[in-house]
This record gives structure tokens, C-alpha cells and sequence, in this order.
């Protein structure tokens, strides 16, 4: 059965465009639409949808406030539609806080120069989303507001205290790390959050972070991610030494290569290939420290679609380095942890609740 989709946006035109779009899809039924929240929430209800996309200003309701209502009351997995614009990051970030799984670019151009490819990304995301939310109605396991967005940690609370879980961790050993690397996408936010925030102010090495993500919303990322976690996080820049106990964040646009000098490591950020598919690249960053620093490295890759990772990764584990993956229950699209644990290239597969505090056991 395809996937069930509910459109919500105040703009007509935009519904009936992203209605046609979606049609288009065998795979996805557009079952409903709605102009505002308070529209979103009564149809969520009625209708059941397996996802929802979401419009952030509206009359009446905005966007985050349904968001919010939704999870508490029918939780289903939410696309929010975005501006790429500093305001619309804020916005965004604050929509991602609430409950929503991902965003997309309202502009479509901007998701893609090429139409038909920006089409197909669009098409993509809501079907591989949308099927999440139809797994879990299925399995008669109703998904809840936490399960679907893993950790909305808003800025006013405290820092989560650990999970507890019946895998151990007590087995994770001490490592020879030097630095710590994490790739991830399509629900990279709230789990870099949730990874980030049980590392300690004292953590033993620096943190470089690949989050695919648009130029104008990493600085409001990074910020935010600052301001919840005990370490430091900020964007990266060009020629910056990495220190102990900070998160570099690559900035969107740009590829992000870590080199090493005079027995110190630093940031080189540029343009790269245009020809790549992503920018920042998991995969850039992680190869650039396979040439530096390979059996010194602990990489952890976190949920996204796709595959970009896995030959960096590649690279790292020739040299020795350690590899960690999400596990597939936790993950809101198991792509990219799968495209490495099915290459063979892991050493561990971790549920999301255990990557924080395995990480810090492991350079504690």
C-alpha cells in the first residue's frame, strides 16, 4: 500500500504544486491537505496520515505550534517545509525541537540545479519517511512524540541525564583516540544533540561534525548545539587549530578537510568538487583524516539517506581507525549507518541512547 501523505501549507498554489508532485509517485496517496495548523492537527486525526508536511508560517497556527500538538496528540512523522534564509533556520531548528523528523527547502530549485533531480529528492524523502510511520502504525506500535523525533531537548531544559539500557557499556574500553569524527543527515540534528549532550566539558579530543545541511543554517546549528552541551561546538573555519573538548562543525556549502601541522590539526575549508552530490561530504572529511591520523580515530555514523560515509570510512578502517554505527530501530532513515555495517566496516552498532555515553567511555 503507498505511503499516505497529508499537505499543509496556506498558500493554494503551493499545496496544489507539491499535491502534483507527490501524485506523481506511485508509491505515495496524497489523502488530504490543509491551510493552517489548527487544520493540520483536526485532519492529522481524521485522516491517519503516514506523514505529514508541514508549512512553518501560517495564519491562525503556525507551523511549530502544530508540530507541537501533533506529537502530543496523533505523533506522526513531520516533513517541514523551509526557507533557507537565517530566519528560517532558527525556525526550522525550532520546528526540529518540537517533533519534526526533517526539512526541505521551499524554494525546490534550491534542493537541486536540476529540476528533475530535485523532484526525485522531494519524492524520496517523504516516501522513506513516510514509510517509517507506516512500519511502526503497523506493527501496531504507535510511534510516540520521543520515538519520532529521538530527543526534542528544548534550550530551556537541562542536559538529558544517560540512559540506561540493557546492553552494557561497560565493555567499551578505553581507546587511543586523538580525535573523534561523525557523520550524519536526514535526522542529524536531534541526534547530534542527543550524542553531544552527554559529553562532558573535559572531553579528551576535538569533535569534527559532517551534518549535510545549507550554508545558512549551520552557524544557527552550531550555536544552538553550543548552548545545550557541556563542550563547546561552533563552526569550523578555514586554518582553525582543533582543540580539546570543541565540535567543528562544516559549514554548509563547503567541504570541510582536516590536515595536520608542525603535530597539530586544523580545518581546511573550501568550495571542493562541484561535482559532488554533498556539501559538506561525510565522505571528504573522513578521507582527508585517513591520511593523518587513520589508527587514532573513532568515526560514528548516525542516521541520514544515502551512502556518503561509507568511503571515507573505508579509508579510516584500512588505517586502523575504529568505526561506530547507529543501529537501524533508532535511526529515522537507516541509509548511511546501513551503507557502512553492510560493507562490513563496523566494529559496533549502537542504538542512539548508547552512542553518547559509549563515546564518552571511550575517551574518558
Amino acid at each position: 500500500m503507498p505511503v499516505r501523505v497529508l499537505v499543509v501549507d496556506d498558500s493554494g498554489f503551493f499545496r496544489r504544486r507539491i499535491i502534483e508532485i507527490l501524485s506523481s509517485d506511485p508509491r505515495l496517496d496524497v489523502v488530504g491537505e490543509a491551510k493552517n495548523g489548527i487544520e493540520a492537527i483536526e485532519k492529522t486525526k481524521e485522516l491517519e496520515p503516514d506523514i505529514v508536511t508541514m508549512d512553518i508560517e501560517m495564519p491562525t497556527m503556525d507551523g511549530i505550534t502544530a508540530v507541537r500538538k501533533i506529537m502530543q496528540q496523533n505523533p506522526v512523522p513531520i516533513l517541514m517545509f523551509s526557507s533557507l534564509t537565517t530566519e528560517g533556520a532558527q525556525a526550522t531548528l525550532d520546528a526540529l525541537e518540537a517533533g519534526a523528523l526533517d526539512y526541505l527547502p521551499k524554494r525546490l530549485e534550491e534542493i537541486s540545479g536540476n529540476r528533475e533531480e530535485a523532484l526525485r529528492l522531494l519524492r524520496s524523502k517523504v516516501f522513506i519517511i513516510g514509510a517509517k510511520g507506516k512500519s511502526a502504525k503497523l506493527s501496531r506500535n504507535k510511534p510516540t512524540a520521543s520515538t519520532l523525533s529521538r530527543a526534542s531537548i528544548s534550550s530551556t531544559q537541562t542536559k538529558p541525564t544517560p540512559i540506561s539500557t540493557q546492553k552494557s557499556t561497560a565493555q567499551i574500553e578505553r581507546g587511543n583516540f586523538e580525535l573523534l569524527a561523525i557523520g550524519t543527515s536526514t535526522g542529524g540534528p536531534l541526534a547530534l544533540q542527543e550524542v553531544l549532550s552527554k559529553l562532558g566539558e573535559n572531553f579528551s579530543a576535538p569533535i569534527v561534525l559532517i551534518q549535510h545541511m545549507p550554508g545558512t543554517f549551520t552557524p544557527a546549528f552550531a550555536s544552538r548545539l553550543d548552548q545545550l552541551c557541556q563542550i563547546r561546538v561552533k563552526q569550523a573555519e578555514d586554518g582553525e587549530v582543533l582543540e580539546n573538548g570543541c565540535a567543528y562543525l562544516a559549514p554548509g556549502g563547503m567541504q570541510m578537510e582536516i590536515k595536520q601541522k608542525a603535530g597539530r590539526l586544523y580545518c581546511q575549508i573550501a568550495e571542493g568538487d562541484s561535482s559532488l552530490n554533498y556539501r559538506p561530504s561525510v565522505d571528504v572529511t573522513l578521507g582527508s583524516i585517513s591520511e593523518i591520523l587513520s589508527d587514532k580515530v573513532l568515526a560514528v555514523i548516525l542516521t541520514g539517506m544515502g551512502s556518503d560515509g561509507r568511503e571515507g570510512v573505508r579509508k579510516l578502517k584500512a588505517g586502523g581507525a575504529t568505526i561506530w554505527a547507529q543501529d537501524e530501530a533508532s535511526c529515522v532513515v537507516y541509509g548511511m549507518p546501513a551503507a557502512v555495517v553492510e560493507a562490513g566496516l563496523t566494529d559496533r552498532v549502537l542504538p542512539l541512547s548508547e552512542v553518547g555515553e559509549s563515546i564518552a567511555q571511550g575517551f574518558s
